[in-house]
């Protein structure tokens, strides 16, 4: 067996690995969603991230295979790392590198290898994403562009990670070498995480600090208002607090620190930890202090000097200058509203009690068609409630005027709405009731996600189709299979599962090429499509696979004979380029009688297997199992 020799960089390469934490890490969504899609797009049974260690090769993220490592001596993605391009092995049993490798000659079997190098920000190969299948195939150019593809959204987020990193060793730095207090707390209130200025300023060390909360070197007075804070910021009503408080030293003396508190919130909506910095203003407390004592014997003095109209008059005056500032604050605030809201990208709507417009901002008017003038005044039925929807809408009014309740308030809806020129759209919707001077209203933001419903749709049809031929897909056909089980239980009528392999059809490719090999595909799925019943369906698998599910068949002999009509139909002489191609078809025959334990993929595996048999017994043939086979 022949062992890849180490790329020149392979020092810097591990060292760079290792840094990243991700060899021997937990499963991470992000690069599973990546390797089941090349396995998906590409057809192939295995596909994985391999990492490449110094004598290992560790798969981060794996599909369809058990084992999480192998030696790298037997690695393929060993060779990958070394070059600059894609490595496509087409037979490895035929590779004069691989063909006495374990992983060809046993479990799991390799034939085809494709792999494009995970490099980091310097360059170095650390290692790929692959495709793996037991068979021996051809990659397509396109294929090898979807692979290149997803390895670049591998390499992506491999590269963000090393960036991450580098940035997580500077916030070291600045926190280690800051001049004022900085601690990570936990959400219990513990010290996570402390430097050597915060150390200093309370007297405690590092690791006595750690096995301490917050709460047990807080002035007593001071707990109580630093908690209510922190209530604020835990529910979202505050983003971070401010406020002076004092610590108790570690010798008993008290220390008045400033303290500003955020927090960083986890995935879940929960408190990961409060970051605080602490700036110890013992000194300026002191000052300030002895400055209001100081104001204080003044103001004294000046009481006793002025009397009371002084004062009155001072309290006065003060009063109107508060009033004012307030009354400017409310006029700047009631303008930043009204701006803020003219020019969200959400369209805003207000309604009174009645449900007339009394407000219609900018991207109304661009969403819906309806100038703000058009809409005021006019209830919300006549300009964008389908007239399918209004009765429902009216009764939720009037059950919300009668009860002051609605399912519509204060949560996110999808709604169905028309335009001026009655286009239909689909809404996201959020309505709040509020009353002011004893009246109800109603504000509502509408967000036009008609777009992203067509893309979901759209990708809700690819994600069950085959791309090539427009038949249903494998993950359709495990879908499917378990319902008409449970449809022939409930009718009593047996179920059949036909496994469809084409014979000839790599004669085809060799002798037109691929893209006539498609055509030939597509056509002999519009041939499987036109010969069973509409109930009945058809599914591409993989290749020249195909398989037919079919329903309410009348036993054993229905089944068979269907499956010969089916050989027949694809047997035809097939148009492409101005000549004529042959392929024929090996079909192997599963049944489902009502009452049988079987699983759609005990079905489906017996299907496959009796396909192979036919296959081996001679092409155009059907196979099953049954006591004699039938021609």
């Amino acid at each position: 067996m022949h062992s890849a020799p180490l790329p020149p960089d392979e020092p810097q390469r591990s060292a760079l690995l290792d840094s990243l934490n991700l060899l021997d890490s937990a499963p991470e969504p992000v690069f599973d969603r990546v390797t089941r899609l090349a396995a998906r797009l590409l057809g192939v049974p295995i596909a994985l991230f391999s990492l490449v260690g110094t004598d290992r090769q560790w798969f981060k993220s794996r599909v369809g295979l058990d084992i999480d490592q192998t030696p790298r001596d037997q690695a393929f993605c060993a060779y990958t790392i070394l070059g600059s391009a894609p490595l496509v092995v087409e037979d490895a049993g035929r590779d004069e590198r691989f063909r006495d490798n374990p992983l060809v000659t046993g479990t799991p079997n390799v034939r085809f290898y494709a792999g494009v190098p995970v490099r980091t920000s310097g360059g170095h190969a650390i290692g790929t994403l692959c495709a793996i299948d037991s068979r021996p195939r051809a990659l397509a150019p396109d294929d090898l562009q979807v692979l290149q593809d997803l390895a670049d959204i591998v390499t992506k987020e491999v590269q963000y990670r090393e960036r991450l990193g580098l940035a997580q060793d500077r916030f070291r730095s600045i926190f280690e070498l800051a001049s004022i207090g900085i601690a990570l707390v936990g959400p219990a209130g513990a010290w996570i995480r402390v430097n050597a200025a915060l150390c200093a300023i309370v007297g405690y060390s590092e690791q006595e600090l750690l096995g301490l909360t917050f709460r047990d070197i807080t002035h007593a007075d001071d707990t109580d208002a630093d908690a209510l804070l922190l209530q604020r910021l835990q529910q979202g009503e505050i983003s971070q607090y401010q406020l002076e408080k004092r610590y108790i030293r570690k010798d008993g003396s008290v220390v008045w620190v400033n303290l500003n508190v955020s927090c960083k919130m986890g995935s879940d909506g929960e408190v990961d930890y409060y970051v605080s910095v602490i700036k110890d203003i013992q000194a300026q407390k002191t000052a300030e202090q002895a400055l209001l004592r100081l104001n204080a014997e003044l103001e004294q003095r000046v009481r006793a000097r002025t009397g009371e109209l002084h004062n009155t008059n001072s309290m006065l005056t003060a009063s109107v200058i508060q009033q004012r500032r307030a009354e400017s604050a409310l006029r700047e605030r009631e303008a930043e509203l009204r701006t803020v809201i003219e020019n969200a990208s959400d369209a805003y709507i207000c309604l009174d009690e009645r449900g007339a417009v009394t407000a219609w901002n900018r991207a109304a008017e661009n969403i819906f068609g309806w100038s703000a003038g058009e809409a005021a005044g006019h209830v919300l039925t006549d300009l964008i409630i389908p007239e399918d929807a209004r009765e429902a809408y009216a009764k939720t009014m009037a059950r919300y005027a009668q009860t002051g309740r609605s399912p519509m308030l204060e949560r996110r809806m999808e709604l169905p709405a028309i335009r001026k020129d009655g286009s239909p759209l689909t809404a996201e919707v959020r309505v709040a009731a509020l009353e002011i001077n004893g009246r109800r209203i109603f504000s509502a933001f509408l967000h036009d996600i008609s777009a992203r419903k067509l893309t979901e749709a759209q990708r809700e049809y690819e994600s069950r189709h085959d791309p090539l031929t427009g038949l249903c897909n494998r993950r359709s056909l495990l879908e499917r299979v378990p319902l008409a089980q449970k449809r022939a239980e409930r009718s009593g009528q047996a179920l059949a599962l036909l496994f469809i392999d084409l014979d000839g059809f790599k004669a085809v490719n060799d002798t037109w090429g691929h893209d006539a090999g498609d055509r030939l595909l597509c056509e002999v799925g519009q041939r499987l499509h036109a010969a069973v019943r509409a109930t009945d369906g058809v599914f591409r698998l993989a290749g020249d696979e195909f398989t037919v599910i079919l329903e309410n068949v009348h036993g054993e002999d229905d089944a068979v004979r269907i499956a010969h009509k089916l050989i027949a139909e694809v047997s035809a002489p097939i148009g492409i380029d101005g000549a004529e191609a042959r392929v024929g078809a090996s079909i192997g025959l599963a049944m489902y009688l009502p009452g049988a334990n079987g699983s759609a993929e005990d079905l489906i595996r017996q299907a496959d297997h009796w396909m192979y048999q036919a296959k081996q017994a001679g092409r155009g043939q059907v196979r099953w199992a049954a006591a004699a086979p039938r021609q």
